[in-house]
């Protein structure tokens, strides 16, 4: 009976020993998707999809991306969400320095800084792409919501652009660029073009932003010399948003309820557009000495030129302007609404009005020039010299980007 238990114990064990032979080594542990998604994009080739599935993504950390020719697609702006509500690491959501890259069809809430930053790249299209802070008009918001700069050949388009305490929509220091079928609500800037060249700006709606769009040239920056750029068939309405930059930024300057703002940028077209209840002013065209701020940029050119406004729609605006000097001009004029196109007066040495602005066939139009060069001492509301026309800018032609 001994001898029968003895034997039973060694087969047993026996069989125990073969069975752990063969037994499957343990498995790796799951990858979390923030994990997995870190690790396509480190992995990434160029030609790859990288999808991001349908859900609220929590990300702790911020992602980067420096491999040509990725494509970065979700679900639908509603549908696939990049969280960054708990970010811990990082300076931007999603930071990519890579040409021919794609993204479309996700979202990116709440980052630490900016949401959506393209530097130095090449053929960049965003398309479907929503940038949000979910808490509201803050100042600890993040910069920018869409941050293409340096970069060249880029389009936007159908992006949505919310809650930044610098710019919804912006691209700076870049070069061939489309923005259109856009919407840019409750930023300090709508949407900005800043130190750039030949861009189109179409088929937007800004509103409920500090200004709707701005097309700026600041000094003391790498790429200057921002010119050519068309805002047209787009609907500029009710930025009356309190400013919320924080303390310092030039968009600080910006006067809640402005629609349009260029400074100091030159050739720029303005046709076709709606503008309503901006509450400064529909139009503002300002040189940087606007700004009251100091520069010591032997290369800089302050001054506004080449400003071309014709056959837009004004409705209403100037009620209620967020600007000392149109304060004090409102008090002149018995509380009327400022005049929708407002020029700061100032001009280039040398230079004759309709070299500055040229207005032409806008409904609803009425014009001041606020003659700031003498210190505001004698506004004109006289628009014979700038009554005139100037040749069409040249259409921006991005075809390959639309495939």
């Amino acid at each position: 009976m001994q001898f029968l238990s003895t034997r039973l114990v060694l087969s047993l064990s026996i069989l125990g020993l073969l069975a752990a032979c063969g037994e499957t080594p343990p498995a790796e542990p799951e990858l979390s998707f923030e994990e997995s998604l870190q690790q396509q994009l480190i992995q990434a080739q160029p030609g790859d999809v990288i999808e991001i599935p349908a859900g609220v993504h929590d990300m702790t950390r911020g992602l980067s991306l420096n491999v040509d020719g990725v494509t970065i697609r979700g679900a639908g702006m509603d549908e696939s969400i990049l969280s960054f509500r708990n970010q811990a690491q990082g300076a931007e959501g999603l930071l990519v320095s890579a040409d021919d890259f794609v993204i479309e069809d996700l979202a990116i809430e709440d980052t630490i800084g900016d949401a959506l930053k393209i530097n130095g790249s090449e053929n960049v299209v965003i398309r479907r792409v929503r940038t949000e802070w979910t808490g509201g008009a803050l100042t600890t918001n993040g910069a920018y919501g869409i941050y293409p700069v340096q970069s060249s050949n880029i389009l936007i388009d159908g992006a949505v652009a919310i809650g930044a305490s610098d710019a919804g929509i912006y691209v700076g220091q870049s070069n061939q660029i489309i923005v259109r079928n856009s919407r840019a609500e409750y930023n300090v800037a709508g949407i900005e073009i800043e130190n750039s060249t030949f861009a189109d700006v179409h088929d937007n709606v800004a509103t409920n932003n500090t200004g709707g769009i701005l097309v700026f040239d600041l000094p003391n920056l790498p790429v200057q010399g921002g010119r050519n750029t068309r805002v047209f068939n787009n609907q500029i309405i009710n930025n009356n948003t309190a400013n919320f930059a924080p303390e310092g930024n030039i968009v600080g300057t910006v006067p809640a309820g402005s629609g349009l703002m260029v400074l100091a940028n030159d050739s720029i077209e303005v046709f076709g557009n709606e503008f309503t209840d901006n509450n400064t002013s529909n139009i503002m065209i300002v040189s940087y000495y606007i700004t009251e701020i100091p520069f010591e940029d032997p290369n800089y050119d302050p001054f506004p030129e080449a400003i071309y406004i014709h056959d837009n729609q004004f409705n209403g605006g100037g009620t209620t302007p967020d600007s000392e000097p149109l304060q004090l001009l409102q008090q002149a004029l018995g509380g009327q609404p400022i005049p929708n196109i407002v020029w700061d007066g100032t001009v280039v040495p040398g230079s004759a009005p309709e070299d500055i602005l040229c207005i032409d066939n806008n409904s609803g139009e009425s014009f001041v020039n606020l003659d700031a060069m003498n210190g505001f001492a004698a506004p004109s509301f006289d628009t014979s010299a700038h009554q005139c026309q100037m040749p069409s800018l040249s259409v921006i032609d991005l075809s390959s980007a639309d495939d």
